[in-house]
């Protein structure tokens, strides 16, 4: 995929969740009002802080798309983390909030009216999540995005909260007043759940985690299905943002001149870009006669 298509796809996505998240900010809080419901207080603080959280994503993957400069050889792809993290921070300040309201409401729970209102606005929020969702797997399937990736798991969990609302607004009305409180108190367990999964998952990534078992497994079958590699050893691989870093030792014949080892690595190299999309391979050649005088230095 081209640089423009990447940014275009995320940008798109990006833009799509603050829409979205601005149009149920407005209506929940509208449903909230009227019905005094603490379940769609639950619901209305999350979409708030989806906008804040996705404003935030747009505005660091803005910047981590530029270039590579000088200060930054290897780009600015890791500000997606960044922006992982910050939502992450985000849910996890609202996930406490909503428990502790959750308890005083079950302990004082309260009438909720025009709950008819608040159940089709739910619904609505609902129908515009799934279409948010469908737009979101589309371009992390095509750019494999760590930041749309967070903001798509954190939408993915509102359909189980807006679902929650209605069954609490709908208990409500046969007389358990506590379902209220009680759903508002497992929104924030559920929503400290996703915001403790999206902190591990960014920081491994800042922390250069490996690529995948599949990703090595593709990586290892590439090389040495090449006639000429004897093997590898030192494969490193880590991702920043859209951008994969592949590096490796490639073991060749001791009798190669500069010229065919350089050609055999960049077959190896063209070969590995065929599979990985936006990916820089390093490749160091060693002639096999070294190989073990290499690994017995790792070892001590």
């Amino acid at each position: 995929m081209s640089n423009q298509s990447y940014e275009n796809l995320v940008k798109l996505a990006s833009k799509m969740a603050i829409l979205v998240a601005a149009i149920l900010v407005v209506s929940k809080l509208y449903a909230w009002w009227i019905s005094s419901s603490s379940a769609m207080l639950a619901s209305t603080t999350d979409s708030i802080l989806d906008v804040f959280a996705s404003l935030c994503s747009f505005i660091i993957i803005r910047f981590s798309l530029s270039p590579a400069d000088k200060e930054h050889r290897f780009g600015h792809g890791k500000a997606e983390n960044l922006a992982a993290l910050m939502q992450s921070s985000f849910v996890l300040g609202s996930a406490i909030l909503l428990m502790f309201h959750g308890v005083d409401r079950v302990i004082s729970p309260q009438v909720v009216s025009h709950s008819s209102t608040a159940i089709a606005i739910s619904v609505l929020a609902i129908v515009l999540t799934i279409a948010l969702i469908s737009v979101q797997k589309y371009v992390i399937s095509k750019t494999n995005s760590v930041a749309i990736g967070a903001d798509s798991l954190h939408y993915q969990s509102d359909l189980l909260l807006n679902a929650g609302v209605i069954l609490a607004l709908v208990l409500n009305q046969y007389n358990w007043p506590q379902a209220d409180g009680v759903f508002t108190v497992f929104v924030g367990l559920f929503l400290l759940s996703g915001a403790v999964k999206i902190i591990y998952h960014s920081i491994h990534d800042l922390m250069d985690r490996e690529l995948d078992e599949q990703d090595l497994a593709s990586i290892k079958a590439v090389i040495n299905s090449h006639p000429k590699a004897h093997g590898f050893h030192e494969l490193r691989t880590r991702q920043a943002g859209k951008m994969r870093f592949i590096q490796f030792h490639l073991e060749l014949d001791d009798n190669l001149s500069l010229l065919q080892a350089h050609q055999i690595s960049d077959e190896v190299e063209q070969e590995l870009l065929k599979i990985f999309n936006d990916t820089e391979v390093f490749i160091h050649q060693d002639p096999q006669s070294v190989v073990a005088k290499e690994l017995t230095k790792q070892i001590s």
